[in-house]
């Protein structure tokens, strides 16, 4: 299927590994031009390297990382018609998981909101007014399951990303009639490096249960998050379903949030 991506210009944050990576590729392949944002490159976004790629160095933590991506965007190909707030997670030099709420301290809170609320608050209103002068475009953020699953594990991410996908359905109801779409996608437990780097959520989870980091992403978390398919889910599962909902194909699919979380939250 064509997904008339072709000649179209995406951003993507947190594109070095992981989700981002994918989505880039996929982005890439189905013809975009892509801007990917990340604090450093890495092996598998120079195995990328073509006309169609640029890549943004930035560090979503700054305030003014934003709009410089944007503006990046622009300068190196006329304009932005896709941005995929993809960068969330841990926030550098944090851990994760973490067990409880009375050990965050207001740091904490700050820190995590920046990295997964207030970045991608700052890119949409960056890439607004170039998504206008295009005549439109879309926006995805990457959310979580946790937004939906209320956890005493990793409180002040669930919280950052239901605040997002709070923004997302409001500014989809205030840009749509402008051409603008904006949606969610929701993963569950996905096999990225922040399970699977030295001192990840897998070697964490590991000394707390007793067992290996290999037992735990294949065994152990997928039983403690009843994962109905038996594992964690692979990023370019994630990453298809953004290209799609990035897609002029989704052109009626807005305020939406689309769930790949290997079959983790179960309510209706």
């Amino acid at each position: 299927m064509d997904l008339q991506l072709s000649g179209l210009v995406a951003l993507v944050t947190g594109a070095s590994k992981g989700i981002g990576l994918a989505t880039t590729r996929t982005l890439l392949e189905e013809g975009a031009h892509v801007v990917a944002v990340s604090r450093s490159t890495s092996e598998g976004l120079d195995d990328l390297a073509c006309p169609d790629l640029v890549h943004a160095s930035a560090d979503l933590m700054d305030p003014d990382a934003p709009a410089r991506a944007v503006d990046r965007a622009v300068a190196a190909f006329g304009g932005v018609d896709v941005l995929v707030n993809n960068a969330g997670g841990p926030p550098p030099g944090a851990r994760l998981p973490r067990f409880g709420f009375a050990d965050l301290t207001d740091d904490d809170w700050a820190r995590m909101f920046e990295l997964n609320l207030f970045s991608t608050v700052r890119g949409i209103r960056a890439a607004i007014p170039a998504m206008l002068a295009r005549g439109g475009g879309s926006v995805v953020n990457v959310s979580s399951g946790h937004a939906r699953q209320p956890s005493g594990v990793n409180v002040d991410y669930g919280a950052a990303k239901a605040g997002m996908s709070n923004l997302t359905q409001a500014l989809s109801e205030e840009f749509a009639p402008q051409g603008i779409r904006v949606n969610t996608v929701s993963p569950g437990p996905v096999r990225t490096a922040w399970w699977t780097d030295e001192g990840g959520a897998a070697d964490i989870l590991a000394a707390y249960a007793g067992t290996d980091r290999d037992d735990v992403m294949d065994k152990v978390a997928p039983e403690m998050m009843s994962l109905t398919t038996g594992r964690l889910v692979d990023p370019q599962e994630v990453a298809d379903v953004i290209v799609l909902l990035a897609s002029p194909r989704s052109a009626s699919t807005t305020g939406s949030d689309v769930v790949v979380d290997a079959g983790w939250l179960k309510a209706v």
